[in-house]
């Protein structure tokens, strides 16, 4: 599949903070996604790492701070003015259609590259019959790249949940993004999914070149994806860096295990 990102720009977040009624849910965190890399987010539960997807996509406004790509600043834009700028996000939950085949449902994420107008597609005309097998050629080619183009004229409801997931992500593929913010891409799923899944994500990042934040508790997945590492704790970052480093961070340690490495700990993260 060609390269859907070769226009990749940095994704910076500098001194975000989010508070409600006086709860501080991110406390001046700052980040940086390199072009092409794989950034996780983790932490442990409460940490802040929803709420800090929740502004990266615009479904919170931050109380200070900034998120840019690029030149362009993202802090305060709705979310189909950020998903316009090429950021689509994948959520835990599942959000697809479970009546409609696989490839109308990934025909979706199309829908900011549409030019054709309304009218124009409704009477058919050869301009609008021309997009719409432009765009469904384009949905065939993404769906093998995941490796669901044998389901394409499957109902999304009668995927199994890891084909499912595959299709949510092929779907923000379908968007030709420039950044994927991906939230546990692979809770609830098999050990075979989470590998396969894995699989693709790499691929994504290694082929596409696309930009991708990961929040995920599987520390297996993260320490095999990632690239850097930023580490929450009570809306704070406490951490940062490669991966092995930040495994054997003492804070990060601390804020997993509720004590210091000593007696009984290997000194590692729990994966």
């Amino acid at each position: 599949m060609t390269n859907v990102a070769a226009d990749v720009l940095p994704l910076e977040v500098r001194e975000l903070t989010v508070r409600f009624a006086g709860l501080t849910a991110l406390d001046a965190i700052s980040l940086t996604v390199a072009p092409g890399t794989v950034h996780a987010v983790i932490g442990p539960n409460g940490a802040g790492k929803s709420t800090c997807f929740n502004v990266l996509s615009g479904v919170y406004r931050a109380t200070s701070g900034s998120v840019r790509l690029g030149e362009r600043e993202l802090t305060g834009l709705p979310p189909h003015r950020i998903a316009g700028l090429g950021v689509a996000r994948i959520f835990q939950n599942l959000a697809l259609p479970p009546r409609t085949t696989v490839a109308d449902s990934l025909l979706l994420g199309r829908h900011r590259l549409t030019r054709t107008g309304f009218l124009a597609a409704g009477l058919r005309l050869p301009s609008a019959v021309h997009e719409e097998r432009r765009h469904r050629e384009r949905v065939r080619e993404i769906a093998e790249f995941v490796g669901i183009a044998d389901q394409l004229a499957v109902p999304t409801g009668a995927l199994s949940y890891g084909q499912q997931k595959l299709a949510e992500l092929a779907r923000a593929l379908c968007m030709e993004p420039r950044v994927l913010l991906l939230d546990e891409p692979v809770a609830g799923m098999t050990a075979d999914e989470r590998r396969r899944t894995a699989a693709v994500i790499a691929g994504v990042r290694d082929s596409l070149g696309i930009s991708i934040v990961l929040v995920e508790h599987d520390m297996g997945v993260v320490m095999r994806l990632a690239d850097e590492v930023t580490v929450l704790d009570f809306g704070r970052r406490i951490a940062g860096g490669p991966p092995d480093r930040v495994q054997n961070d003492p804070a990060v340690i601390r804020a997993y295990l509720g004590a210091p490495a000593e007696g009984g700990t290997n000194g590692e993260v729990p994966a």
